[in-house]
């Protein structure tokens, strides 16, 4: 039950994440740049250190859970490629991108409902480990989830398609988040393999930081203030692991 809370928190925070979106339309690339460093913060200080106490094994003189970790960064942006280039949310978003986007929509919902299950259910499989680990999964994911929401709003606000996919994609998230972590509930996995599981993810999550957060909050406003913000996110989370 208390993996099917959190999953629900993180659905909470993508709405959070949308309805900032909407309010404060001027400011949000700092909470983006707060996300990134947190992301990245946290697996780099947290997962990527468990994940390489879990499996020491070797693959063709590299370690496994390395080749998992480059393996989920690029699957995802293999999949973003062929569902449709990622436009940041702040860029010039223009009326001839709109049938585009369109055209990507369906496939692009597919994809990030792949993604997202895919983050319920390593939740649920991290909580197998440790309370300490699961936790540190939640909050990538509240964090991923919070800025997701953000930038899913700003992006169909400007091609005005908020009221008529809005909706469609919080359902998915709900029902993908929820559902993955409740099939992650039900599986039983040893642990080098769990390892290997956690490398993708936070692969996926460093791509998602690197390749979606950052290029939007850099997007339209002075670097300076923006960078300091994911700065501030990375000694946050370096604060929070160094006290667990």
């Amino acid at each position: 039950m208390l993996v099917i809370a959190l999953a629900t928190t993180t659905v909470i925070a993508t709405f959070f994440g949308g309805l900032l979106a909407l309010r404060a339309k001027d400011r949000f690339h700092l909470v983006l740049g707060l996300s990134a460093g947190l992301l990245l913060g946290l697996v780099g200080f947290d997962l990527l250190p468990e994940i390489f106490e879990m499996n020491s094994q070797d693959l063709i003189g590299v370690k496994t859970v390395s080749v998992a970790l480059i393996a989920g960064f690029l699957a995802l942006h293999f999949i973003e490629q062929f569902a449709g280039s990622h436009e940041p949310a702040e860029s010039d978003y223009g009326h001839e991108h709109s049938h585009t986007f369109e055209i990507a929509g369906t496939v692009g919902a597919i994809a990030m409902a792949g993604h997202i299950f895919l983050d319920g259910v390593a939740l649920a499989l991290a909580f197998k480990v440790s309370n300490e680990l699961g936790f540190a999964v939640f909050i990538a994911m509240l964090v991923h989830a919070f800025s997701d929401g953000l930038n899913t709003v700003a992006l169909l606000i400007k091609t005005g398609s908020w009221k008529k996919r809005g909706k469609f994609l919080l359902a998915v998230d709900a029902v993908a988040r929820i559902g993955g972590a409740a099939v992650g509930s039900s599986l039983t996995i040893s642990d080098s393999n769990l390892a290997i599981y956690l490398a993708i993810f936070s692969g996926i999550v460093i791509y998602l930081a690197t390749a979606h957060i950052l290029p939007e909050a850099h997007s339209r406003h002075p670097s300076k203030i923006t960078m300091i913000s994911t700065l501030s996110g990375v000694a946050i989370m370096w604060v929070v692991i160094a006290n667990l």
